[in-house]
């Protein structure tokens, strides 16, 4: 994951990509659930080139795999300005022992520092996610990366924003549905005075 000179901060890292691409495989406005089972999650792997061929990947890995994920989503659920303080304490609590689980090493070259998995198969892949992370923070872009407030949507997104205040994935889509429902609940309750 080396730095690339033509990125500013308005748009996303390569690690940040790795994932925003690991939080969208949630089934979203008719999309598939890419970690429903073993063989979904293995497929995936693959197709983003994370694990070999010869990799055992169980339908318990893709539960791990979503239990991560969903953690993840709850923290850029916080940075979108979500107001779930207990969902996001027991999120971040659950990175920390992910952390246990799914160990990174610092690799040293003349060219710089990165962290990478201690392991390989699914423990190294789901290990790569947080490398990611802690890449995207490490380098000051980790409050850009938000999910979506509009329920049930969640799309995880890059803020691109100028003062990073956007809070869901598209202004015209899920920006505006929640803005129409706001307008419609206060309607409600002006009719029903």
């Amino acid at each position: 994951m080396a730095m690339d000179a033509s990125r500013t901060t308005l748009s996303p890292s390569a690690a940040a990509e790795v994932v925003l691409t690991f939080v969208n495989t949630r089934a979203i406005d008719g999309t598939r659930e890419e970690l429903l089972d073993g063989a979904a999650f293995s497929r995936w792997l693959r197709q983003e080139d994370l694990i070999d061929s010869g990799s055992l990947v169980t339908d318990a890995d893709a539960a791990a795999a979503r239990e991560l994920r969903d953690a993840l989503v709850l923290v850029l659920l916080a940075h979108a300005g979500e107001q779930d303080d207990q969902g996001r304490t027991g999120a971040e609590e659950y990175l920390r022992r992910s952390a246990e689980l799914y160990p990174l090493a610092p690799v040293i070259t003349a060219s710089g520092v990165h962290l990478a998995p201690t392991q390989s198969g699914v423990r190294g892949a789901l290990a790569k996610m947080l490398a990611a992370a802690s890449e995207v923070a490490l380098r000051g872009s980790w409050m850009r990366l938000k999910a979506c407030r509009n329920p049930p949507c969640h799309l995880g997104f890059y803020d691109r924003t100028r003062n990073s205040s956007a809070a869901y994935c598209s202004p015209n889509r899920c920006g505006a549905q929640v803005a129409m429902r706001t307008y419609r609940s206060r309607k409600a309750k002006e009719e029903g005075r």
